[in-house]
């Protein structure tokens, strides 16, 4: 039976959202009716308000999300309701090359960057007509629907919040040091950008044995939270590029082994290079404005063997990669509760977002009565 939700949506223009109801469909042949527990407040769905990209709308935001399963379509046998899952953003097809190869970061027959579920459509509407979910999970909701390769199961004793934080920042974080970069035990590392997702780096790479980690920010309050995840250098960025390069080549002995930019800003993804030692690795991982280009120096680059890679969602596998995470925190292995700043209710999410904007918070979690 269709219900009604709360969700915050953007109806296209300007930064704000309104949190308003409404309706959601029963799940369809292949999906499922999760009852949101707890969405994070990620630096992508502030992309879209910002108008740095462009979405179909009104669209329900949120993409990090955990909750219950409360009812299945036709054909689900993933799970069943009762079962705490996480959401994946981009949710593999299970079908393409790419998801035969194991690379579900790179599917190509997801219609997940078209807000849209495997069919074309979505299960939610408003008086005026069809509302679109953020990436086809719309976490910032009491209720979504979503395929059922979207929703993967975790063990019901990780909170709500924490497992949140694994549906995206987590994931590409830690993924990056381990799937991407595969950073090997004592590797130096260097991590320019201390956000939600640049300290999950920094705890993938105290996982993963690298020694020394800089990291780099220009809040001594993120360097702060960066040594408490496992840096062990830190480095204030206060605009001048050189500066930087000179005190990290100094910590890491000419230059890092590994380098990961987690800002998503053309000037930093342009200095990274020069954190770099000879044949080091280049990772980006933020996320820029649609259209923004970097000027790199090509000859230096090819010269010293350095490399520049790409990395998406973590270079993840979510039916894979979220239980491991999960096991990780249960473990003590990863210290996700201290990554929230700011538990928050839905209708305090333009604050959160402010917060985000100004830099004043580690992380912002909605979390649903």
């Amino acid at each position: 039976m269709p219900r009604t939700a709360l969700a915050a949506v953007h109806d296209g223009h300007g930064d704000r959202l309104t949190v308003r109801e409404i309706q959601v469909a029963d799940p369809g042949p292949g999906e499922v009716l999760v009852r949101i527990a707890a969405s994070g407040v990620c630096g992508s769905d502030r992309h879209v308000l910002d108008g740095e990209w462009s979405l179909p709308t009104p669209t329900v935001m949120g993409h990090e999300g955990a909750g219950v399963v409360e009812q299945v379509g036709a054909g689900v046998t993933d799970v069943a309701p009762g079962d705490t899952v996480i959401l994946s953003w981009y949710y593999p097809c299970r079908r393409c090359r790419a998801c035969a190869a194991g690379k579900a970061w790179a599917c190509t027959g997801t219609r997940s960057n078209e807000c849209l579920l495997p069919d074309g459509t979505t299960r939610l509407r408003d008086a005026a007509g069809v509302v679109y979910p953020y990436l086809a999970v719309g976490t910032m909701s009491e209720y979504a629907v979503v395929p059922e390769s979207a929703a993967v199961r975790i063990p019901a004793d990780v909170p709500m919040d924490v497992a949140s934080l694994i549906g995206c920042s987590i994931t590409t974080g830690v993924g990056a040091v381990v799937n991407n970069a595969r950073v090997p035990a004592g590797a130096s590392a260097v991590v320019v950008g201390c956000g939600g997702v640049g300290l999950a780096v920094v705890m993938g790479l105290a996982l993963a044995g690298a020694y020394p980690i800089v990291a780099i920010d220009t809040a001594e309050e993120k360097l702060a939270a960066a040594r408490s995840f496992g840096a062990t250098h830190t480095v204030r960025a206060r605009g001048d590029a050189a500066q930087v390069a000179a005190e990290v080549a100094e910590l890491t002995s000419g230059g890092a082994d590994y380098a990961f930019e987690v800002i998503g800003r053309t000037e930093t993804i342009e200095s990274l290079p020069s954190l770099l030692t000879t044949a080091g690795v280049g990772v980006l991982v933020g996320l820029p404005p649609q259209g923004a280009k970097a000027a790199i120096d090509v000859l230096e680059l090819a010269e010293s063997g350095k490399t520049l890679i790409g990395s998406n969602y973590g270079g993840a596998v979510p039916s894979l990669d979220f239980p491991r995470l999960a096991a990780l925190y249960l473990a003590g292995r990863l210290p996700l509760d201290s990554l929230i700043s700011h538990r928050v209710r839905l209708d305090e999410v333009n604050e959160a977002f402010d917060a985000m904007r100004a830099g004043t918070r580690t992380r912002s979690v909605i979390v649903f009565e």
